[in-house]
């Protein structure tokens, strides 16, 4: 009987788990996603920021993605689906660039 209880409380903890999970960059591509964004956002505004901005993102994206929608994302060979592509910006705006 003691069992059952045990499995009784612990059940819902179980099933919350994976909500409580962030995912996992994919090997070396948090890497390239730093990379590029900084090459990129250092045109507009000083380097120091610009990796600021990028850290943010990649802080988002790993918070708010998927580990296969990340890997989606950066995929260079294919893009991205309008949807996927459009939610990304959407919640990386949140990192605001002083310039």
């Amino acid at each position: 009987m003691r069992l059952f209880r045990l499995f009784a409380l612990a059940a819902p903890l179980v099933m919350l788990l994976p909500l409580s999970a962030q995912a996992a960059w994919p090997a070396g591509v948090k890497e390239q996603y730093m990379g590029d964004c900084t090459k990129a956002a250092s045109q507009s505004v000083n380097p120091a920021e610009a990796k600021k901005h990028c850290a943010c993102g990649a802080d988002v994206l790993e918070k708010k993605f998927t580990t296969q929608e990340i890997a989606q994302l950066m995929d260079k060979n294919t893009p991205p689906s309008g949807e996927l592509g459009q939610r990304a910006l959407k919640e990386i705006s949140v990192c605001r660039v002083q310039k």
